[in-house]
């Protein structure tokens, strides 16, 4: 036996890290929800679009379309989808569902984000730069009132 195959015994190969972390409660909250519409074979999206207060905001529908590029992971039993340039922006954020007095929703915290609107929907990069991000939907963040 090689010097290479005795170093090898015993490790167990580990799994890549997922680009996005989501909660538990999260997760848990997100299969509820696609249960009740009966959305069999959806996935939930999360992307990055231009707009909002900070010049980039956050996104996240249900989608039965992997399209090119996509990079598809599984946390906590929830099937995700993660385009190429959202993924860019989205790399170590996490995903919680919070729950507050003044209501229930899904918190996104991103590393890459060097500031943010008062919400928590939108943000800036240290670059800066939101040109490869999705066009925007519409204006504002709209719970801030930009």
């Amino acid at each position: 036996m090689t010097t290479m195959d005795q170093t090898l015994i015993g490790l167990t190969p580990v799994a890549p890290q997922s680009p996005v972390l989501v909660s538990d409660t999260a997760s848990s909250r997100l299969l509820a929800m696609m249960q009740e519409k009966e959305l069999d074979g959806y996935a939930l999206r999360v992307f990055v679009a231009g707009g909002g207060c900070s010049g980039m905001q956050y996104g996240m529908t249900f989608d039965d379309e992997m399209r090119e590029g996509d990079f598809e992971f599984i946390a906590n039993g929830l099937r995700i989808l993660l385009d190429p340039i959202s993924s860019q922006y989205l790399l170590g954020s996490s995903i919680d569902f919070v729950d507050s007095l003044m209501g229930g929703g899904f918190k996104i915290d991103n590393p890459n984000a060097v500031s943010s609107c008062g919400c928590g929907h939108s943000f800036r990069t240290a670059g800066g730069g939101d040109e490869d991000a999705a066009p925007a939907g519409g204006g504002g963040c709209g719970t801030c009132g930009a």
